[in-house]
């Protein structure tokens, strides 16, 4: 039979081999490919070839008030853009560069 190991822990001899755990913290960075703001918190207006090249091609979309992202999420779950609706319903011209 072989000899139990001797104790490790806080009273432990730190010049005796052992093994010990060590903690590695890091920050996980996100990086932000859009600007903060309205559009985390609307759902937008999109024409709809533009939705259908940004699902093929991952480029981002410009919504009728100008702003601009890579669609992602489900947009009945947010309220809309009151900016989007107003330009939907022929109330202000389409910022998004179309004509």
């Amino acid at each position: 039979m072989s000899e139990p190991l001797p104790p490790s822990g806080p009273d432990a001899d730190p010049t005796s081999p052992g093994t010990s755990t060590g903690l590695l913290e890091r920050t996980e960075v996100t990086p932000q490919l859009q600007e903060p703001g309205d559009h985390e918190r609307f759902s937008h207006y999109v024409r709809k070839e533009k939705i259908l090249e940004s699902a093929l091609s991952g480029e981002p979309v410009t919504a009728l008030c100008g702003k601009k992202w890579i669609p992602g999420r489900n947009p009945d779950k947010f309220p809309v853009c009151p900016i989007c609706k107003e330009i939907y319903q022929g109330l202000r011209d389409p910022q998004d560069g179309e004509d």
